[in-house]
């Protein structure tokens, strides 16, 4: 297949492309730079000219604490922005996935029958306490009404090599300092867009549509994560607790946000811990082809 990727400057697009690629199918992608999601017009050429098969977005306004004092600059991108094309994708027979969010969820953990807190499933209902969680969510219904073909896949904490993320942030600090405080009472699926490339590729291979969750498998707060980073890089550095409300970020977090799917056509992705070992891997390999 033919596949158009938007927002390809970003961190997860890059994967995708890389994805596709391998997968045998033919990428085109367009930057943020050459294609505004914002501008009607310009995304039905854009569909128009590169006549693809399929298309994934990974465009989105990403910036969760900007968003609060940024809401339209928010919304245009990630709600009417994912709407511009979903539309011109339906309307020319072009199957979309549109990348979504765990910040759709409230973050009140739901409980099973033994009273603990269970991951968040496709059917459970959604109350974003940020903005950029209620844009997000706003693209969502855009993309799902513009047609029962398109697929929205939400995803949560994803780390990858081709931005700035919490593993490098974690790595980075380990060379600066002896501890770090890193925060207990948020929970959920820290997610490689080296794993989720591929997947979202399978979900347009496959031909799934509607809500779809896709992240690393198991859940972990990010205190545990900073730990099994330093663990699996071999890194001697404390990692201290802390408190949500001690970092004073102008945007709520949802307290757990883990995800898993029901759906028996997605297939789940490995444990997170494989995905940061796929990623300090693909960084290690990196910084040889570099040196």
């Amino acid at each position: 297949m033919r596949l158009l990727v938007t927002g390809a400057g970003g961190m997860l697009a890059h994967d995708v492309m890389r994805a596709g690629e391998r997968a045998g199918h033919e990428m085109a992608g367009l930057t943020r730079a050459e294609l505004d999601l914002t501008d009607a017009a310009a995304v039905a050429a854009a569909i128009a000219s590169t006549r693809p098969d399929g298309a994934i977005n990974c465009a989105a306004w990403t910036d969760v604490d900007g968003a609060e004092s940024h809401r339209e600059q928010a919304h245009a991108v990630n709600a009417d922005g994912a709407g511009n094309l979903a539309r011109a994708a339906a309307e020319a027979g072009v199957e979309l996935v549109h990348v979504s969010t765990d910040y759709v969820f409230d973050g009140h953990a739901n409980l099973d029958g033994d009273g603990r807190p269970r991951p968040y499933l496709e059917r459970d209902p959604t109350g974003p306490r940020s903005i950029y969680g209620q844009t997000k969510l706003a693209g969502e219904r855009q993309v799902l009404q513009a047609s029962p073909r398109h697929a929205v896949v939400r995803s949560s904490w994803l780390f990858g090599v081709d931005g700035p993320n919490f593993v490098e942030t974690m790595l980075r600090l380990a060379g600066e300092r002896e501890r770090v405080q890193v925060v207990t009472d948020q929970i959920g699926c820290p997610s490689w867009t080296g794993h989720l490339a591929p997947a979202l590729i399978g979900v347009l291979d496959r031909g799934v549509s509607g809500l779809a969750h896709l992240a690393g498998g198991g859940e972990v707060s990010w205190n545990g994560f900073a730990q099994e980073i330093f663990r699996q890089a071999d890194l001697a550095c404390q990692v201290e607790p802390a408190g949500t409300a001690e970092m004073g970020r102008p945007a709520p977090r949802p307290a757990f946000s883990a995800l898993a799917s029901e759906r028996d056509d997605v297939l789940p992705m490995p444990p997170w811990q494989d995905g940061l070992g796929g990623y300090l891997a693909a960084r290690a390999a990196r910084a040889g082809s570099l040196g």
